[in-house]
């Protein structure tokens, strides 16, 4: 374990083997942070913090202050980070904002500068936020999900899995698994084909999800009509049925495509 003489660790702090600490950092009382884990200059972990093994937090990252939400009244919540993530400069995590609220970050993510995580959101693992990607409270990050620089995703709304949200964008509704989305607000423009192939899903699902998103964003048939006919029509693979359930649970709506229909 190395602690810069300049840093604050309080005693009641739980530290893993390894664990570095770098100058003029502070970490709270109910912190715990796992074993190897390197933290950088002028960072704060406060608040009932858990941070996994092997994570790197850079300078200035403020991880575990109250939530940024008026309703909150000092109620004992919680940030739960795993392992592997790098958390670069100046981002901010909060925990949740109810008695016993929690913010849950998986592993191996990559937070870049200025990114923001609010109260109650979820993130999975192997998921990017470019810089300055803004999350407000109770968002879901599903896994392998990619979040472009500067983009606001609105409360409650969830992104889904392997797909990638253009720089700039305004998000208000959900973003549906393995798509490419831009826009204001952000539409759909179809898959997200690199990162199906990156992440080795089948030929036979792609082909599957290519004609489920044509009939889900291109067909002009209501989301219920669509839905009844990729379930009849298309090969249900395992991700065409994670988009069907996907889909039928969202309560904001789904991003529509940025196409008309013909």
């Amino acid at each position: 374990m190395q602690i810069h003489s300049t840093a604050i660790v309080s005693k009641k702090a739980k530290l893993g083997q390894g664990v570095c600490v770098g100058p003029y950092s502070l970490i709270s009382d109910n912190a715990a942070i796992g074993d190897n884990t390197v933290i950088g200059s002028h960072c704060v972990v406060e608040g009932n913090t858990t941070i996994g093994s092997n994570c790197r937090i850079f300078t200035g990252a403020v991880v575990g202050s109250q939530p940024q939400d008026l309703k909150f009244k000092g109620e004992r919540v919680f940030l739960e980070i795993g392992d592997n993530n790098i958390i670069r400069e100046y981002c901010t995590l909060n925990p949740g904002t109810e008695e016993g609220g929690k913010t849950i970050v998986g592993s191996n993510n990559l937070f870049m500068a200025y990114s923001h995580i609010a109260h109650d959101c979820r993130v999975g693992s192997y998921c990017v936020l470019a810089n300055s990607g803004t999350l407000a409270g109770h968002v879901t990050i599903e896994d392998r999900a990619v979040v472009g620089g500067l983009v606001a995703i609105h409360q409650f709304v969830r992104v889904g899995k392997l797909s990638i949200i253009g720089g700039c964008s305004k998000v208000v509704q959900d973003i549906p698994p393995y798509s490419t989305c831009d826009g204001h607000p952000a539409s759909v423009f179809g898959l997200n084909l690199v990162g199906l192939r990156r992440n080795n899903v089948s030929k036979d699902s792609m082909q599957a999800l290519d004609k489920a998103y044509k009939l889900l964003f291109n067909s002009g048939l209501l989301v219920k009509h669509a839905l009844e006919k990729v379930e009849k029509e298309v090969n249900l693979t395992p991700e065409v049925s994670h988009l069907i359930d996907f889909v039928k649970t969202s309560e904001r709506g789904i991003a529509r495509s940025c196409r008309k229909a013909n």
